[in-house]
């Protein structure tokens, strides 16, 4: 009898996106084929505790399907820990410390403290053979879980620490699609402290090089958390203000389409490794005047429309820019990839890239490779498998003579 490939799905975390990636994780331990895969659920709480949850074993059964999971799709919302009963998991369960060393077998992640003295350590670690870290945000999708994992020699899901730390810094970003020739909106970057004490010709900067309205964002975070438009003078030092709460540096871009047109929002996932493939494009079409966490989460009126309605050139070309930009920040294993298109002129640029996207069954993402062919359960299996074959390539490296 073949033996089942224990796979960690480690959820929660301690960024704003920590009930986004509850749902996430509810989704795909609902969606992951139990006959192939044994799944060891790990949760890090908002105050950043690891948790082994008893409870997972309750979310696998679907009890918490129809207040939570169900629930909160139909409302296409995340944002309410309240209605996200799932949380439950991280409130019971033994709590574990950690540590980046590699195990003996390669397949353990093995906590060095233990809550009762006639216990060992070992006894509770998490033996798994790959670590799908559905997290989001600050702490998971920036490279520094993937650091943690890549220190202890396991097998995980999606991008590495460069391609995850580039794919949530916006700047850092923008400078690799420069470099790379992609089409990206006119920008620049100030940094909190100049804003702080040089606030008019921060001011002066970004009129000179940009034109309203402008999008202001925190250089590092998610869900458009912190990002405001502004579309004059008085608008821009409160969004600049409002963007420096979250990150010490602050992109700020030309909106497309001017002050006329509202940009349409073009989105399009990737999976692979070295010959990562596209999906068909979908479009966003918010509630509010921009995509916000607002929009995201909390309303009820933005539209997904799967296909995007593109003619086939213009398809074409966002799948070939959306593999671009994959591949200009060393990704592997999932993306998606956004892009803008001015209404008038049919333009499109690329904004940027998400390298561990929403996962829940009714996430973009993976609506998008549904409607390419692929189901979510066949998705889930296809990424566990690029995420071993990523290993298994990185174990062919020395590091020494």
């Amino acid at each position: 009898m073949t033996k089942k490939l224990r796979v960690g799905i480690l959820f929660g975390g301690r960024s704003g996106e920590h009930e986004v990636s509850l749902l996430s994780a509810a989704s795909a331990f609902k969606a992951i084929d139990q006959s192939k895969y044994e799944v060891v659920p790990i949760g890090i709480t908002k105050d950043g505790h690891w948790l082994t949850a008893a409870d997972a074993e309750r979310l696998l059964a679907g009890e918490f399907a129809d207040r939570s999971v169900r629930a909160t799709q139909a409302q296409l919302r995340a944002g309410d820990p309240e209605a996200t009963p799932s949380a439950a998991l991280l409130q019971n369960g033994e709590a574990v410390v950690v540590p980046p060393e590699p195990h003996k077998s390669g397949t353990a992640l093995t906590p060095f403290q233990t809550d009762s003295p006639t216990r060992r350590a070992s006894d509770r670690a998490i033996n798994v053979d790959i670590i799908f870290p559905v997290l989001h945000g600050t702490f998971g999708e920036d490279g520094t879980i993937q650091g943690l994992l890549e220190l202890a020699d396991i097998a995980y899901v999606g991008a590495g620490v460069l391609g995850s730390a580039a794919g949530m810094d916006k700047d850092a970003m923008k400078s690799l699609f420069r470099a790379a020739g992609l089409p990206i909106v006119k920008h620049v970057t100030v940094l909190r402290s100049d804003w702080e004490s040089v606030s008019k010709k921060v001011q002066k900067l970004v009129e000179t090089k940009l034109r309203y309205p402008v999008f202001v964002k925190p250089a590092n975070l998610g869900s458009s958390v912190g990002i405001s438009k502004a579309h004059d003078r008085k608008e821009l030092g409160p969004a600049i203000d409002e963007a420096a709460k979250f990150d010490r540096k602050i992109v700020i871009e030309e909106g497309v389409g001017g002050k006329k047109n509202k940009a349409r929002e073009i989105e399009c996932s990737v999976l692979g490794n070295d010959k990562p493939a596209a999906s068909v494009a979908g479009e966003i079409v918010p509630s509010t005047e921009f995509y916000d966490y607002s929009a995201k989460y909390l309303d009820e009126g933005s539209q997904l429309i799967v296909p995007a309605k593109l003619t086939k050139s213009e398809t074409k070309k966002v799948q070939e820019l959306a593999i671009a930009a994959f591949r200009a920040v060393d990704c592997s294993g999932l993306a998606r990839v956004d892009f803008l298109m001015d209404p008038k002129s049919r333009k499109i640029y690329l904004n940027e890239i998400n390298t561990m996207p929403g996962f829940t069954s009714i996430s973009m993402y993976p609506k998008l490779w549904a409607a390419s062919g692929m189901a979510y359960p066949e998705l889930v299996d296809r990424l566990i498998q690029l995420g071993l074959e990523r290993h298994a390539d990185k174990k062919k490296n020395q590091y020494s003579r």
